[in-house]
């Protein structure tokens, strides 16, 4: 029988810590919730290992290390409102429902959505719901957020996003340019949004996210 807790306990001190990932609530929620739950039964093997997982054709389970080290970046409190894009089988948004107050999934993927809202249910994850949507679009009759994750990599943002980030607002993506990824984090300021380039990083990009076709003459 797998022993998926010490697996996870690996993950988290092999792959977590050794990130610089020092912030409690998010160590102890990467120790405690069990990611394999968010995986097909056929990809459960890979929960904890040190890359991407693939969900379904062209939608991935984020690396340990990229999505807790954006997550840490992103100051999550008790107080806020997360709206996680892409939530795919719900892991983003089980480690987020234990470390704010009310957390909105967004997927377009019907199945991936019903399976998210099972696993959820089955942890105990009550603040935490995912509703059908377009990923672009994010949830404005929701907010606004005070954390805005992106579970995966755009060649640039929606910028319906930002006008859902509430004042002092943070939004976490991967941003994929020339091949090149980085983390970064946006941050609303009134009517400004700052930007922040965090690590290198390379999440595959999201369907319908990809750089727009450059023509040469």
């Amino acid at each position: 029988m797998t022993d998926y807790s010490a697996m996870r306990r690996h993950m988290v001190e092999g792959q977590v810590r050794t990130s610089d990932v020092t912030m409690g609530g998010l160590v102890q929620a990467m120790r405690d919730i069990p990611r394999e739950l968010f995986l097909p039964k056929a990809k459960r093997a890979q929960a904890y290992s040190d890359s991407h997982v693939e969900l379904t054709e062209g939608r991935w389970l984020l690396r340990p290390r990229d999505f807790a080290k954006l997550l840490q970046a992103m100051e999550p409190r008790k107080t806020d409102i997360a709206l996680n894009l892409a939530s795919g089988r719900g892991y983003s948004c089980a480690v987020l429902a234990s470390l704010v107050e009310t957390v909105v999934g967004v997927e377009p993927d019907t199945a991936m959505l019903e399976k998210s809202s099972a696993s959820l249910d089955h942890i105990g994850a009550d603040n935490a719901v995912v509703i059908e949507g377009d990923i672009k679009n994010g949830a404005p009759d929701q907010g606004p957020f005070d954390l805005i994750l992106v579970d995966g990599a755009v060649a640039a943002p929606s910028r319906s996003w930002f006008d859902q980030l509430s004042d002092g607002g943070r939004l976490g993506v991967f941003e994929m340019v020339n091949g090149a990824g980085r983390a970064v984090l946006y941050r609303r300021d009134g009517g400004a949004v700052g930007r922040r380039e965090l690590f290198d990083a390379q999440p595959p990009l999201l369907p319908g996210f990809e750089p727009e076709p450059s023509f040469v003459f």
